[in-house]
């Protein structure tokens, strides 16, 4: 009976843990994602909601640093560095405060992001950027707070915030031109080193296409000459071998060998040492 009794209470305690009631939350958690010309763009926030009660100036003070939004600080995080106003944001995450007004808002992005609401003063070390910006009545009552990206084009967007009558924007601008010009740049000069070194060592260990993988080669290893590499080096010698040109392999080894010396690559000098006594070099 005692036994049957506690068996009883064990299974009262475990439908009374995994039985938690789900209620729907205040301010309900928010994401949006954007890309902004090459920029990956996404904001964290929550949402709360009007409920009858007036917002600005009242439930959110003028004057006063605000969280913007609820619960967790809301968060931007760009993946490139952005421009807002004259200043340049490094890419990384930043929280965004707003101190609103009766006509502007003063919106700062600072670098300590995590936790809940906002510090009752900002440590302007923090500060990222500031940023003025107007505010423009809307007829009609926005309900729930609300983030958005607005206005995008290839160089620029505007992180856009509504609640009540009000709606304010910050632009920003993203380095589109800069990335597009590198990426031009890179294609049009060709492959780089690394792309033909990579092409001939997966050829080499496919065992196919040997003739090609020691043209590729032989171009990174000379694309790096001002820098020689020995890694590549080491694998210019194994592919000549490849290719049955010895005296190649011999003379790539050497020099991948005197590399990894002078960078006291003890695994490379191994390896080259073993190669070089297998072709008889050594």
């Amino acid at each position: 009976m005692k036994k049957l009794v506690l068996f009883a209470f064990a299974l009262t305690l475990m439908f009374s843990i995994s039985a938690q009631i789900q209620t729907p939350a205040p301010s309900p958690a928010a994401k949006i994602e954007q890309v902004v010309g090459l920029t990956d763009v996404s904001i964290e926030y929550s949402r709360p909601a009007m409920r009858g009660r007036t917002i600005f100036g009242d439930l959110v003070p003028y004057g006063k640093v605000w969280r913007t939004g609820a619960n967790l600080r809301t968060k931007v995080t760009f993946s490139d560095a952005v421009t807002v106003g004259d200043t340049e944001l490094k890419a990384g995450t930043y929280a965004i405060f707003t101190i609103p007004q009766a006509d502007s808002w003063e919106v700062v992005f600072y670098t300590e992001h995590a936790g809940g609401g906002a510090p009752a003063e900002l440590d302007e070390t923090k500060v990222a950027a500031r940023v003025n910006a107007k505010v423009y009545p809307i007829e009609m009552d926005i309900q729930s707070f609300t983030i958005s990206i607005d206005d995008i084009t290839n160089h620029s967007a505007v992180i856009g915030m509504m609640w009540e009558k009000t709606y304010v924007g910050v632009e920003f601008k993203v380095p589109t031109e800069a990335k597009v010009t590198a990426s031009i740049e890179k294609t049009m000069s060709g492959p780089s080193a690394n792309d033909y070194f990579s092409a001939a060592v997966y050829n080499l260990q496919e065992n196919k296409g040997l003739e090609k993988a020691m043209e590729w080669i032989d171009k990174a290893v000379e694309m790096t000459k001002d820098r020689p590499r020995f890694w590549f080096l080491r694998q210019q010698s194994l592919i000549h071998a490849a290719n049955g040109d010895k005296k190649g392999a011999i003379a790539a080894a050497k020099k991948s060998l005197e590399g990894a010396k002078e960078n006291k690559n003890a695994d490379y000098i191994k390896m080259n040492e073993d190669s070089l006594k297998e072709w008889g070099a050594m």
